[in-house]
């Protein structure tokens, strides 16, 4: 394993090498909506592309996508992700496959999730102890302890979808349910701001009916105060001789 670094097209498990073929076009862009999607759910704090995993001395795997102990430093990573996801397409090596999901799973990995991406398009899932199933489009998978949100199929491999399954990740970092919240915070940012404007505006009429005609200065005052300040200014309308008396030091 000290002889493979960072770049080489190779994986290995117990000294033996597999080589790692450059992606088609259909699972290169397929990684991409998988990866955005997962790395945006709200709960997770990390996750790469073909981040290199050892399990030991002669053991290396880099699965498509890692979701979970994927630090930010230089170096092959000890262990294994929670979540791996693997984009099985044209010529896919069922054997080597299969040897990566043991070697994994035996490090600690919960899930694998390979997505199927010759014939009907599905994701197999994989568990340790587990029976494989396969979930097809229309289906969700989930992670519980590493996902928050369901993961429709689609959002696999799917481009639009995907970006719609991120914007609602991103919107949940940020603290909204979804589109609709940010929506109606606003609206009731606009609303709040017109019953603002209509009080300014209330209390600037009775200051202009106490004392008339002003100055330009003094109407500029007036429109550039807030309405906490008109109401003071208001309260002294029957005690103040003048405007000038009116504004006092403020």
């Amino acid at each position: 394993m000290e002889q493979l670094k960072p770049g080489d097209r190779y994986e290995l498990s117990e000294g033996h090498a597999y080589y790692c073929a450059p992606t088609s076009g259909d699972g290169a862009s397929s990684t991409v909506a998988g990866g955005q999607v997962l790395d945006t759910d709200p709960d997770v704090e990390s996750s790469g592309f073909d981040a290199g995993f050892t399990q030991g001395p002669g053991t290396l795997w880099a699965p498509d996508i890692a979701v979970g102990n994927v630090p930010d430093r230089p170096g092959w990573i000890a262990g294994a992700p929670l979540l791996g996801v693997e984009y099985a397409g044209v010529g896919q090596d069922e054997e080597k496959l299969l040897r990566k999901i043991a070697d994994l799973f035996a490090a600690g990995t919960r899930w694998i999730w390979v997505v199927r991406l010759v014939g009907p398009r599905r994701v197999e899932v994989h568990s340790p102890g587990e029976p494989v199933r396969s979930v097809g489009p229309g289906e969700e998978l989930t992670a519980p302890g590493v996902l928050r949100n369901p993961v429709p199929v689609e959002a696999l491999y799917d481009r639009a979808t995907a970006h719609e399954v991120t914007f609602r990740n991103l919107l949940q970092r940020k603290g909204y349910d979804g589109l609709e919240e940010v929506r109606e915070e606003g609206r009731e940012e606009g609303r709040e701001a017109g019953r603002e404007e209509g009080q300014r505006q209330v209390l600037i009429t009775q200051i202009r009916h106490r004392f008339g005609e002003l100055s330009v200065a003094h109407s500029a005052r007036l429109a550039s105060a807030g309405v906490e300040t008109l109401g003071l200014w208001a309260e002294r309308i029957l005690t103040a001789s003048s405007i000038d008396d009116l504004f006092g030091d403020e």
